[in-house]
């Protein structure tokens, strides 16, 4: 009897022991909420891209070359008081350099020219007043006629062979080059002296896939980026498109005009061409970077009361930053845009403000 109650005491005692040590009972709550940031589905406009680089060079652009030998002057700009130079601005019809050759001018024979056209006037006046009186014949008349235009052809000869003798800048532009010769100096026929050129507008030549030969049109808008200032974004307009593919590139050719009104771009400079080939207006847009995958769909969350639930999306156009969500979202949901990469379906948020 006394071995029964000391078995009896040997077990009750670990359990009053336990039972003794216990902590009052504390009710613990097990859901953790994810703070998460979120944005309103919303609708806009999306253009999809296809992008190409290049060069983009001036639309005006002429090297003007010596047509005669003589010798070269460089004359002052109006505006600084001093030579041209590079870099300096011209106007249409502005005397850059000048030859000087005398022999030359005297072969010319302007001022005997133009008293041979004066004879010629008088004498072809005169025919007129006698054939109207029956004083000269009609060959008399158009003889007369004859030698005039003659004359006046010659005279006319002579002065675009004296303007040979000035280089002037046909449009207004920039001066872009400027070989040095000395004041004085003989200078050579097809020699090149100046070139000006006006980068307000520019173009580039794309070579894009053939793909895309369908998508293109004229008119169509592309976006320049120049990689020396990414933050500056010229719009251009396609002007040309050839209708011919490279067979070995399997590309075709297209040109774009570029405004650069504030010379943002010089002329050789490397630049991103983004071309539209696809846009829409009023449809959902969303962020590229909180589209998921998985089980081979595209999926986003959505958040309803507390709540993040895996949503699949059907997409449609696309650029580097932006994607058009066609099916399974509506204007006005709440879709999680930050603090997506740890949630699961169902998850418990908190939104962040």
């Amino acid at each position: 009897m006394k071995r029964l109650r000391f078995a009896l005491w040997s077990l009750m005692i670990p359990a009053l022991l336990v039972s003794s040590c216990k902590q009052p009972d504390m009710e613990v709550n097990t859901t953790v909420e994810v703070p998460v940031g979120v944005i309103e589905a919303t609708t806009s406009s999306i253009e999809e891209f296809v992008s190409t680089t290049g060069s983009v060079y001036p639309l005006k652009e002429v090297t003007l070359t010596s047509e005669i030998t003589g010798q070269y002057h460089l004359r002052v700009n109006p505006a600084t008081g001093k030579p041209y130079a590079l870099g300096d601005g011209v106007k249409a019809g502005a005397t850059i350099i000048s030859l000087e050759d005398e022999e030359y001018v005297n072969d010319l024979r302007i001022k005997s020219k133009e008293v041979d056209k004066e004879i010629s006037e008088l004498e072809y006046e005169k025919q007129q007043s006698l054939y109207q009186k029956g004083g000269a014949t009609l060959r008399e008349l158009k003889n007369a006629e004859i030698t005039l235009i003659n004359t006046e052809y010659d005279m006319e000869s002579s002065r675009l062979n004296l303007a040979k003798m000035s280089l002037v800048a046909p449009f207004s532009g920039v001066i872009a080059d400027l070989p040095y010769f000395t004041e004085g100096t003989r200078v050579a026929t097809n020699t090149g002296m100046v070139k000006v050129i006006d980068f307000e507008k520019l173009y580039l030549e794309a070579n894009l896939p053939e793909k895309y030969y369908r998508n293109i049109e004229r008119g169509y808008k592309v976006y320049i980026t120049s990689y020396t200032s990414t933050t500056d974004t010229l719009i251009g307009i396609i002007t040309q498109i050839s209708p011919s593919i490279d067979t070995e590139a399997r590309t075709f050719k297209c040109f774009v005009e570029v405004e650069n009104s504030e010379e943002i771009l010089l002329p050789g400079m490397f630049v991103k061409a983004d071309l539209v080939v696809n846009s829409a207006e009023e449809v959902i847009v969303i962020p590229r970077d909180i589209i998921m995958s998985r089980n081979r769909n595209q999926i986003v969350y959505v958040v309803e009361q507390g709540v993040a639930s895996e949503r699949i999306i059907t997409t449609g156009l696309q650029n580097v930053t932006s994607v058009e969500v066609k099916l399974g979202l509506l204007k006005g949901e709440s879709i999680v845009n930050s603090g997506f990469e740890t949630l699961r379906d169902q998850s418990r948020v908190r939104i962040l403000r």
